[in-house]
Formats: structure tokens, sequence, C-alpha cells
């Protein structure tokens, strides 16, 4: 069910879709507005609690038909949806419709949604049927399709309505043929012959209806009526679409002929009492042996896998062979697994569970030859027809022939290929066949697979436990669980070490925990008698074609624990189609576990066995690493707003990204590695290629507020640059740590790193790493007011402008700088063209973040020159370059301004609730310099326009950020002064303007 938060029933919001669009707060119905409002409305409310972008809304309201103004409709439908539906007075956090980085989304707690308690209804009728209560099934499918007023979503526009429209109205069709097929099942088959006659001529071409209603007319005794259902619909079918009914409607109909009630009906009680039970037919050969059980012996300490198991122990079809494939990586306990299911099924298999080792990975053996394996199977079951024939497929027919009236079990383990298990199945219907494999054998047709991945952290340590007993103390589970994740949770592994440690002391325990922390030796403690973990993965990897043993190597190469298709392109210099093909193909032999749809990862212990085998071949390992990390540069500079132009060394090779975002991305997926990944490319003596990925990576870290990953990458750097064949770096490394310390406010730190940078340059005669450094001692004197040092540094740099000129970034940045300080000077069409040249320059490079800020100083030049409507103009452009970078200071400071603009043109409303986006955009984030200077203009703003309490709000909330001391306790004094001021008369709003 789901949860109301409100206490206040008259203020829960309701939502009915399932019909005409409806909603209430309470009792009272609420005006939805236009249709095209509706339709934005349902786009969220359909996708609950998920964000969805402007695009995404617009589309789906308009389709391929947009407005003229574009997705600038939208923040105006959101804004009008939020007055209708949010209670008077309502705070914004409990907003119905939220806005989010990168859209809106509507929050599913605040409001009952009919749609989602339709599928509530869904599962609770499935879970009750699934358990035998076919009443309680029936009653709660009922209640669901009660909740259906029409056709839902009526009238409403768009492709995404349209869509979910047509997802509902199936549903609904699949809710009543689960409701009808229950009512057969529980004898109840007028009330379904009432309901599917209705449905069928509202449906006359759905087979499925059909099949049902002749299924509830059989039962009814009304064979006749059922067949001229049947006759009916063919004529229907045949006359109007040119085509015969589908397979399983000719089933139902070949059954109602033959009067197959097990078919119809499954079991039904009362034919069966009217009728005296006959005796079994058995075959011959059946009379006259003894049903074999061949089952293992189940492993002890089997733990987990709860969810794995209920797959393979799910009801089978009685009509079919049904085939159950288990595939997973060496050692991740695919046979205990499915010993444990066949014997949890053996009694429903009376004519015997046979188990069959194929061998297709064990070093002792050889593949199981088919042969033989025919021979034994044919023994098991008592047939000597054709054991002796030479002729593999006269064997195989044989097997079918001998088969053909039994129920067996078979489980055919360790197959190394689907051709070898395809052949063995058995012929006899109701038959069941499990089959495990390291390989994926998607050649097999099986109802179900299961791939199994080592066990969870708990699961692990519970195993072995088990084996070694429990010590009882912390100390002695913290070890337990330390040694579980060291063996990679791997089954095998951890019996291996279990055996091990087995009635020794729990010293014992935290020694081999020791010996298993190094990585390099793991795999040899992994070994005890005639098991190893080492020799189970030299199988596999021995199986493998040559490209794929290769790409295996390269992959131990990776400075990332996950992969993708680039990755192990750069590694082998292949195309990244050829690289994905081979993923995937490794993947199949579970050498690779898929993480998501175009990710991977070598298992810890895989990952270790793949290094070794890598350090056979040295030169190979050391192309696939400077490859690696060369894709590595090329894909940090891309993500880089400063361009490329601003990395006049090292590999010029073209991204294999289209633009900043598509690289941005990539690297995210990378997660926390990217330090991993300079560390390994220093410790493997590629130097210059650690200081290129660390100095592409400044702003991507920066733009997100991964301060502490920065710092750590360039500091980490600084004492080996000396290596780096790019005399360059040791410049670039400070000047990187002054834009990081500069970025978080820290003038003084960002001051010591860029005066080290211009030393370094001007003794190495580096024309532009002093610009960048001298432009950045530049910038942040002018944040702190002084301006003259400031122009002194911008002098130096415009005596070198001329190696700025293949550098738009750095230009750009300058142009805008230099605007900056015309401005303040008051000299305004200098600073107006400064910054039209900046833009130029930003536009010419594709840097979008020096593109908005300019736009931003551009929008304040014209609010100073009293033309508030062209800053307005501006504003909404630098606003949306903030949404799609997700640059939170800059959205802020965007908004801020914006307000101020719409408050000149007398828009109070609008300026009010721009300076609450601004705050809420900042609420959310901690601070850096620029936000803090965000939250001090906008204190004053909130100030001046009567807002004092919720200025003095917003800079309690502010107090806890870093660097916010220096101007604590002169803004509370601010704010107090002004306090006491207010009640003696209005403050006039320039005065505090700061």
């Amino acid at each position: 069910m789901m949860r109301e938060l409100s206490a206040d029933a008259n203020q829960q919001l309701r939502f009915a879709l399932l019909g005409s669009l409806q909603a209430w707060r309470g009792d009272t119905a609420l005006d939805l507005g236009p249709v095209r409002e509706q339709g934005l409305l349902v786009a969220l409310l359909l996708r609950p609690g998920r964000t969805v972008s402007r695009q995404q809304l617009l589309y789906g309201v308009w389709g391929a038909e947009p407005p003229g103004t574009g997705d600038k409709v939208i923040p105006v439908y959101v804004h009008r949806l939020r007055r209708r539906l949010d209670a008077q007075g309502e705070a914004s956090a409990d907003a119905v419709i939220d806005t989010v980085r990168g859209g809106y989304r509507f929050a599913p707690n605040n409001a009952h949604v009919d749609v989602a308690r339709l599928e509530e209804i869904a599962v609770e009728g499935r879970s009750a049927r699934d358990s035998g209560d076919l009443g309680a099934a029936v009653d709660a499918w009922s209640t669901a399709l009660g909740l259906f007023r029409g056709e839902p979503l009526a009238g409403i526009p768009g492709p995404f309505a349209e869509g979910e429209r047509l997802r509902l109205m199936e549903q609904r069709l699949v809710l009543v043929q689960d409701k009808a097929d229950c009512l057969l099942r529980s004898g109840r088959h007028d009330e379904a012959a009432g309901e599917l006659f209705s449905l069928t001529t509202t449906h006359p071409y759905n087979q499925a209806l059909t099949a049902l209603l002749m299924r509830a007319l059989h039962a009814g005794s009304r064979q006749a009526d059922a067949l001229e259902v049947y006759a009916a619909t063919r004529r229907r079918l045949v006359d109007e679409q040119g085509a015969e009914p589908g397979a399983e409607l000719r089933r139902v109909h070949e059954a109602v002929l033959r009067g197959d009630d097990t078919y119809l009906l499954g079991t039904d009680v009362r034919r069966r009492a009217e009728r005296p039970a006959e005796p079994r037919q058995t075959a011959p050969a059946r009379q006259q042996r003894r049903a074999r059980n061949e089952l293992p012996v189940d492993v002890g300490n089997f733990t987990g896998r709860d969810r794995e198991l209920g797959v393979l122990l799910a009801p089978a079809e009685p009509h079919v062979v049904t085939v159950r494939a288990v595939d997973g990586m060496a050692g991740v306990g695919k046979t205990a697994l499915v010993v444990r299911a066949a014997r949890a099924l053996r009694e429903q298999y009376p004519d015997g569970c046979l188990f069959v080792e194929l061998h297709g990975h064990r070093e002792d053996r050889a593949a199981a030859e088919q042969h033989r394996l025919f021979r034994r199977l044919l023994r098991a079951v008592g047939a000597g027809e054709g054991e002796d024939s030479e002729d593999l497929d006269e064997l195989a027919a044989s097997w079918r022939a001998a088969t053909a009236s039994l129920r067996l079990l078979l489980v055919l383990d360790d197959a190394s290929r689907a051709e070898q298990a395809r052949p063995l199945l058995p012929a006899g219907s109701g038959s069941m066949v499990l089959v495990t494999s390291r390989r994926r054998l998607t050649g097999l047709d099986a109802d179900r697979r299961v791939s199994l991945t080592p066990l969870d952290l708990d699961e692990a340590a519970g195993l072995l436990t088990r084996i070694v007993g429990d010590e009882g103390s912390d100390r002695g589970r913290a070890a337990v669980r330390e040694l579980a994740a060291l063996c990679g949770r791997l089954p095998l592994a951890l019996r291996i070490v279990g055996a091990r440690i087995q009635d020794r002391p729990w010293w014992a325990v935290e020694a081999l925990v020791a010996r298993l922390t190094d990585g390099e030796h793991r795999l040899d403690e992994l070994t005890v008698e005639d098991r190893s973990v080492e020799v189970a993965f030299r199988i596999s990897y021995d199986q493998l074609p040559a490209a794929e043993q290769r790409a295996f190597r390269a992959l131990g190469m990776s400075p990332t624990v996950r992969l993708d298709r680039l990755t192990l392109a750069a590694l082998l210099d292949w195309t990244p189609l050829d690289a994905e093909r081979t993923l995937e193909s490794l993947a199949d032999a579970s050498l690779l576990q898929r993480v998501t749809a175009d990710r991977y990862r070598l298992h810890d212990l895989v990952a270790a066995y793949a290094r070794r085998v890598a350090a056979a071949s040295p030169d190979e390992a050391a192309a696939a690493r400077r490859g690696v990390f060369r894709l590595y540069v090329r894909v940090a500079r891309r993500s880089s707003d400063w361009g490329i132009s601003s990395f006049p060394t090292g590999p010029q090779d073209p991204s294999p990204f289209a633009d900043w975002e598509e690289a941005a991305t990539w690297l995210d997926a990378a997660g926390g590695e990217l330090l991993d990944v300079i560390g390994q490319a220093a410790a493997a003596g590629h130097v210059d290629e650690a200081c290129w990925i660390a100095e592409g990576l400044v702003d991507h870290l920066t733009r997100q507020g991964r301060f502490h990953e920065c710092r750590t990458a360039l500091e980490m750097l600084l004492p080996v640059a000396a290596r780096a064949g790019d005399r360059r770096m040791d410049s670039a490394l400070h000047t990187g740590l002054g834009v990081m310390y500069g970025l978080q406010g820290r003038y003084r730190q960002a001051r010591t790193h860029f005066t080290e940078a211009l030393d370094i340059s001007r003794r190495a005669g580096d024309p532009h790493e002093q610009v960048r450094a001298a432009a950045g001692l530049g910038t942040f004197a002018n944040l702190e007011g002084r301006i003259a040092e400031s122009m002194t540094h911008f002098a130096e740099v415009a005596r070198l402008a001329e190696a700025l000129e293949h550098d738009d970034w750095l230009m750009g940045s300058v142009m805008t700088r230099a605007g900056d300080m015309h401005h303040q000077l008051g000299e305004y069409d200098k600073a107006h063209d400064r910054y039209l040249e900046a833009i130029a320059r930003a536009e010419k490079s594709g840097s979008p973040r020096l593109h908005g800020k300019t736009l931003l100083r551009l929008g304040g030049l014209q609010l100073d020159l009293g033309r508030p409507a062209e800053a307005v103009g501006t504003f909404g452009k630098a606003e949306d370059l903030a949404r799609r970078l997700g640059d939170v200071p800059l959205h802020s400071a965007v908004l801020g301004r914006l307000a101020t603009a719409e408050a000149e043109l007398g828009n109070v409303q609008a300026a009010a609730e721009l300076r609450r986006r601004s705050r809420a955009i900042l609420n959310e984030e901690t601070g850096t310099a620029s936000e803090i200077a965000i939250r001090h203009r906008l204190l004053w703003h909130g100030a001046v326009a009567e807002d004092l309490a919720g200025a003095r709000d917003f800079f309690e909330r502010g107090t806890a950020l870093p660097d916010a001391d220096a101007n604590r306790a002169r803004i509370s004094r601010a704010l107090d002064d002004l306090g006491r001021r207010r009640a003696q008369r209005r403050p006039d709003a320039g005065e505090y303007e700061s």
C-alpha cells in the first residue's frame, strides 16, 4: 500500500489517470488547465521519482512539432502547474514537482496516483496466485480492474501520453486474462465465460482471450459452443487478415476436440472423481528396471543462493522438456547449486535422476566423447538396444526413443559448448535438464538462465565461518570477513582457505590474511591438494582463441577496475567494434563480469591471473599500458572547458568523443579510479602521461567540486615532474594547483603556486605557461580587490599576447578579465568590446563555461548601463549554458542577476521566485569561493526586498560553509543594524547593494 505522508486527509493530493485526467486535494477537485499542461503533468506523474529533462518533456508533449519558443515553455508550464497543485502556503520542499539538476521530478510520496495503486494491486494478485490462493488473486485483480474509468489518459495529447495509453490498455487486458485464468483454475468457469464473451466482442482479434473463452466453455461442458467460437474466430482471421490462428489457439482447439482436460484445465478434480482411475501405461523397459538416482552428495555448508535456487525450482511446463542453464566463472559454485536444486526436485521425476560430467573444463580429463556418453545414458535407463552402434546419429535416435515415455531429471555438468549438451536432451514430456557451463550457452534453448556471481560478503563470511568455526570475538569475525573479501567471495577459494586453516588457532586466520594481501602471490596461497584457483582459471584461458587470450592479458594491464570497449581498443590498438566483440566473448566465457550495458570488470582473482599471464610478455604489456594512458590523456583534455588549444604539448591525437559532455560522462563512469590511473602511470614510468592526465583533469574535477582528488593528483606528481620529458609540466602542475585553490577561495595558497609557476616559466622561457600563471595571479588579485596588482600582472600578459593567439580559451579568459577591469573603472564601451571578443573566443574553442561566465558579466554590464531588458536576454542564454553544464555556482549567480533585471523591469514576483531558486540551488551544495560570494550578494538582495527573515535564515545556513568566517561577523552586524533601521524607516535599496 502507498504510504500517505500527509496527516491531514483534506490536504492529500490524488490523481486519477485511468480515464480522463482528474485531480483532487482532499475532496476538492482541481483545475488542471489546458491539455498541453495536463500532458506535461502526465509525463512527470508516470515517471515517479525520476528526473525528466526539458527536452524529454518537450518531445513527450509536442512530439516532432515543438512550439516556437522551444523548451523555454517548460518552466512556464511547471510554474502554472505548481500554482494549481501545491497547497496554499506549502513549503517548496513539499512541492509536488521538484526542480532538480537536469530537469524536473514528480515527488511520488506527496501524492496518491491511481496507476501506482493499480500496479501495487496487480503485484498482490500475482503473489496470491503464485502461493495458490486463487480466490484472493481474483479479488485483487477485480479491484485493480475497477480502477479503470474508461480509456486511460483520455484526451491527453503527445507521444508520451499515447505510448502510456497503449501500455495501460495492454496492462488491463493482461489483468483480465490473469483473472479469467484463475477463475477457470478455481472452477468458476461460468463467471469467466461471462466476462470473456464481452471482451472477445470488443477485441475480436485477440487470440489469447479467445483461447480462454474456449477453455471456460469446455469446463462448462459446452464443447459445441467452444468449437463454434474457434470457427468464427478462424473465419474472421482468414477473411479479414489473411492469417490462420496461432499455435496456442490451434492447440486449445485440438485439446477441445480430444477432450483433454489436463491440458485445458490442469488437474480437474470433478472429472477425475466421476471416472474410475485407470492404470498408467508404462513401457516394458520401465517395468523391468529400477529408477536410478545418480545425484552426487549434496555439498556441505551450502550458503546463500536463495534467489537462484528459486529460479531453478520454478514450476515447469508439463508437456515439454524443460532446460535450465547455469553459467558462471570457475569456482563460483555452479555444480553445488544444481545438485542442491536437483535433490529438491527428484521426487517429481519417478523415472530417474541422472548426473553426467561432460568435463568441458577439467585439466585432468579430456572432454567426454559423445559415443561414450550416449552408451552410458542408454544403460542408465535400461535400454540396451542400439548401444553397440558406432553411428552417432543412431545412438542419438536410440536415446530419444528410450526416453520418449520417461519423465527424467538429467544434470549435465560442465558443458564446454551448447553443441555438446543439445544432443543429450531426453525426449520425454515433463522431463527436466539442468546444465552448467563456464560459458553462457546461448545456443541452447533454455526457459530459465542463471548467471552465477560470487557470494555477497555476508554470505561469503558465513560460509567460511561454518567451515572453520566461530571464534566468537570481534577480532575473529573481522579477520574472517577480511579473508572472505581477499578470496573474492568465490566459493572455491573460500573452501580452499577454509581447509587450510580448519582446526587451527585463530592467529592462523590473521597470518593467512597477511599473506593473501600480497596481490601478486595471492593465487599461490589458494591451492590445496587437487584444488587450485589458478588452475581453474588457466583451463578457461587455454580454451580461448589466440586473439581473446591476447585481449585477456591486456585487460590485466588496465589501470581501472571497470572496463569498456575504448579501454580495450586503446590497450591493443584495435577498433572499438573489434574490442566490443571480444569483451562480449570474454563475458560469455565468464572471464569478465558485465557491470552495465557497456561496462565490464575482472573479478579480483581473475585480474590477478590476467596480470600474471601478461607478465610473461613484457613488451606487449608495456605497449598496452602506453596505449591506455594515452587514451586517458586524450579524454581528460577533451573533457576540459579549456579546450585542446590550451595543451600545446603531448599527444595531439583526436579524442574518441565528439564533445566535452561525452568525455566527461565517460570519465565519470570511472568514478574514483582516476587517481589510480595517474598513480599507476607514474609508477610504471609513464611520468609524462601521468602529468598530462592530471593537468587535463583540473577543470573536470574542480567543476564537480572534487577538489581533494584534484589536489592529491597534482601534489603526487610535483616530486616526479622533473623526470618528465615535457619540461612544461613543472610550471603546469603549479598552475593547476593555483586554479584549484583559487576556485576554493584560498587565495594565499593560490598565489603561492601561481608565483612558483611564473618563476619556473620565466626561467624556462616558456611564454605560454608564463601567460597562464600571470593571468591567474591577475585574476585572483582582482577578486581580492587588489586592482593595481591585478593590472600589473595583466600588463605582463599583454606583452606576451602573441603567444596566446593559438589558445582561444586562454585568450578568451584574458579578454573576460580585461573586460572586468574596464567595467570596474567605468570604461563601459571598452568592457563591452572585450566581453564580445571573449564570447567569440569561447565559441571558437567550444568552451561553454567560459561562454556562460562571460555572458553573466555582459548581462551585469547591461544592467549598469540601464538596459535591463537586454540583460534578461543575455542572462537567459547564460542560464541555459549553466543548466547544461550542471555548474551550481554559475547557475545560482545567473539566477540572482536575472532576479535583479526582472526587479528593475517591475516584475517583483518573478524576481522573488528567481531569488528563491538561486538560494535553493546553493542550499544543496557545499561552498566554494564563488558560491560564498553569490550568497553574500543574495543576502543583500533579500534584505532590501523586505525579506529580512529570509535573508537571516539563508545567512545562518551558510555560516557552516568553508571560508565563511571572514565575512560572518560583518554580515551578521549589518543584518542586525538593517533590522533596527527598518523599524524606523524603509531603507534605500541602493545603499546596501554590494
